[in-house]
């Protein structure tokens, strides 16, 4: 394919769509799932399932039930060819995963026998002792299940993309560097002045403000296509970072 060949499909009308994120490729699966599409769903759900926990455990369910009820939600989702049901869910993957959890709940409390915890086959392991632990943290007023859903999902994909740009950091022997400017990632107004960094790295005042930029401007694009793999259009990136944003804040 020649570079114009390429410009011309980029200005295409489904220009704005990426086929190579996990989301994507789950959506346009479809009815006929692959087993790409199936990995793709499996890597989503392990990286997201805490949120789908929390909601669980605020609609009031123990800790035990709610550990039986998310685990088989996944067997569900991951074991039983539920793929097809994208097609219907086509666009965030974020809204898909909570409109099929709460149709399994429905269908669950209607039949009332939960499975009990190893009862089925695991399919993706979960750290349930720490995602508890998480939960005990979670504020005790009347926010609905819905909005511990949305906050956590935001957090976790923040949470994410700091992961991966330490890994980068890392990955080139900046490990100091990052420790001392990775409060200044979210904006930290309060953080340690410029010069006094630079004291510390042995870096002029200029260099530390440049090095933040840099991190900053590495860390939106690391988030943004985190959130790109939970998406099919390209347009949606950024509702959803604004969404995500404002769950935050509210």
């Amino acid at each position: 394919m020649t570079s114009s060949d390429k410009e011309q499909r980029s200005a295409s009308p489904n220009a704005g769509r990426f086929a190579t994120t996990r989301w994507s490729m789950v959506a346009e699966a479809g009815r006929h799932s692959s087993p790409e599409a199936a990995a793709a769903l499996a890597d989503l759900c392990k990286i997201y399932w805490y949120p789908l926990y929390a909601y669980v455990r605020r609609q009031g369910q123990s800790k035990n039930d709610a550990q039986d009820l998310t685990q088989e939600f996944f067997v569900e989702i991951l074991d039983k060819g539920t793929l097809q049901v994208a097609d219907r869910e086509r666009g965030r993957f974020r809204s898909f995963l909570l409109a099929s959890l709460k149709n399994f709940l429905t269908n669950e409390w209607r039949k009332g026998n939960t499975q009990k915890r190893g009862g089925g086959r695991p399919v993706i392991s979960l750290d349930f002792d720490d995602g508890e632990n998480r939960y005990q943290l979670e504020p005790s007023h009347d926010a609905t299940p819905e909005k511990i859903y949305e906050r956590q999902w935001a957090l976790t994909l923040l949470e994410r993309a700091l992961t991966k740009l330490r890994a980068e950091f890392e990955n080139t022997g900046k490990t100091e560097l990052f420790q001392c400017l990775k409060t200044f990632v979210g904006g930290d107004k309060s953080a340690v002045p410029y010069r006094e960094l630079g004291e510390q790295l042995n870096m002029s005042e200029g260099a530390v403000k440049v090095a933040i930029h840099r991190m900053r401007k590495r860390y939106r694009a690391i988030l943004r296509d985190e959130i790109q793999q939970t998406v099919v259009a390209a347009e949606d990136v950024d509702e959803e970072l604004r969404e995500l944003f404002n769950t935050l804040a509210s």
